[in-house]
């Protein structure tokens, strides 16, 4: 990047200037609602809203449904969002497309209409700014989970504008060289989900049609298994466990900074295993329930409520003390009949999940335990399940590999997506001498991912 020489702490021309001077926050509904010509208008929840600058006007609602109680704003306003998670994570849009130029939507969302001497791109970029960013999240207030960024912060923060056609060139600058990182992060998240695609398909192969593609077949009369080796039976999960539980309620009382392990649906990663990154800790008395719910190696654990209802993973190594809380169910297999191993594979296999997927309950995604023992499987001879799990185990591993360098490459383009923004906006990049440039770091990462 060539940095252009500083005054301060901005280039020479750019004048210093709180937001509150350059900027309407969150202006009333009065003239917006003499705009409205019809009874409906665009509608944008948070989930419109995206991580990048996307926005959805395409939902729309009745006038009368959300003139009282949600947020107004007007093509050309830039949108903030307020509240955490959503916040840290860049989420934020220029309006635009809005029926009749109008719209209303979540209350979560700080409203910015620029003025006359303010570019609208390039105040998007500001707010999308890592200095911006960080700083608004440290300001955050509320209880833990609905933490906002108020609009004094907004207000306060002091930023550089340049003369109004250097905004413009800023702003087109970044348009075009974010939309080629975004373009290249695209790209990188496709071949991840191929990845997990074809991951998901040979798990699928080897549990339910073997390793052998010319072994004979049979028809087994199930939905979910068609047909498998003419040698294998057929079982539900019930019927090859020695037992199956879920965690108690109210075990919050016990957290601690120390102490047992105390396994939540967070827990189980995208690879049938465990994240212990971050676990939780807890104290419990010495009860009944506190050995019902004890953890031991080749246990199988399984999401049943929240989000991510269905996610299996299995206990490979001791973890000492270790619980298991209410929103997963804890399978001990029978070892003379199954490989843990094997099992983990055919739950998390399209198979497993399938049924897990029809048996969920309600609005709320759930899932109970007899769902879970109810779950039909084909079982090989142990020896065969042994081998089949050594096969997944390696052929996944490299698999893993490969999406692990995906992911590093992603999280490499949106850090330098991330510093581009922020010295573009603050003027340390001279974007009059970079308006052709392709932009080394960007081959470099883009290389990178290609190996």
């Amino acid at each position: 990047m060539r940095l252009s020489p500083l005054r301060g702490s901005y280039p020479a021309g750019w004048s210093a200037r709180r937001l509150r001077f350059a900027v309407r926050f969150n202006p009333t509904r009065s003239d917006a609602k003499r705009a409205i010509r019809g009874p409906v208008v665009s509608f944008v929840p948070m989930e419109a809203i995206g991580e990048r600058g996307e926005f959805d006007a395409s939902r729309q609602r009745p006038i009368a449904e959300v003139e009282a109680g949600f947020t107004c704003f007007q093509d050309g306003d830039v949108l903030v969002a307020k509240i955490t998670p959503c916040f840290e994570n860049g989420k934020g849009a220029i309006a635009c497309g809005l029926l009749g130029g109008i719209g209303f939507g979540t209350t979560e969302l700080h409203v910015l209409r620029p003025s006359s001497d303010l570019d609208a791109r390039f105040l998007f970029y500001v707010t999308a700014s890592h200095s911006l960013r960080t700083l608004g999240a440290a300001s955050m207030y509320g209880a833990a989970g609905q933490q906002r960024v108020g609009d004094g912060f907004l207000r306060d923060y002091l930023v550089g504008l340049p003369q109004l056609d250097v905004q413009r060139r800023i702003a087109a600058y970044l348009d075009r060289k974010t939309a080629a990182i975004d373009g290249l992060i695209a790209k990188k998240e496709r071949l991840i989900e191929l990845l997990e695609e074809k991951r998901q398909a040979a798990i699928t192969q080897a549990v339910t049609k073997g390793l052998d593609p010319g072994v004979p077949m049979k028809q087994s009369g199930i939905g979910w298994l068609p047909v498998t080796p003419a040698h294998w039976a057929i079982a539900r999960v019930k019927h090859e466990v020695v037992g199956m539980t879920s965690g108690s309620r109210g075990w919050s009382e016990y957290f601690a900074e120390e102490g047992a392990v105390f396994l939540q649906s967070g827990n189980l990663d995208r690879q049938l295993g465990l994240d212990l990154s971050a676990v939780q800790h807890v104290k419990p008395p010495a009860t009944a329930e506190v050995r019902r719910t004890a953890i031991a190696p080749g246990d199988v654990l399984i999401c049943i409520t929240g989000a991510l209802t269905g996610n299996v993973g299995l206990v490979r190594e001791p973890l000492g003390e270790a619980y298991v809380n209410q929103h997963l169910a804890l399978v001990r297999p029978r070892t003379s009949a199954i490989v843990p191993a094997f099992l983990t594979y055919a739950l998390g296999s399209l198979a497993g999940q399938a049924q897990l997927a029809v048996a969920q309950y309600g609005l709320k995604q759930g899932l109970g335990l007899a769902d879970v023992a109810d779950v039909m499987l084909g079982v090989p001879p142990i020896a065969e399940q042994r081998l089949i799990v050594r096969t997944l185990d390696n052929a996944l591993a490299r698999s893993t590999d490969a999406g692990a360098r995906l992911q590093m490459s992603v999280g490499a383009l949106r850090e330098y997506r991330q510093a581009l923004i922020t010295a573009a906006v603050t003027g340390q990049i001279d974007v009059a001498n970079m308006a052709d440039d392709r932009d080394d770091v960007v081959e470099k990462v883009e290389a990178d991912g290609e190996t």
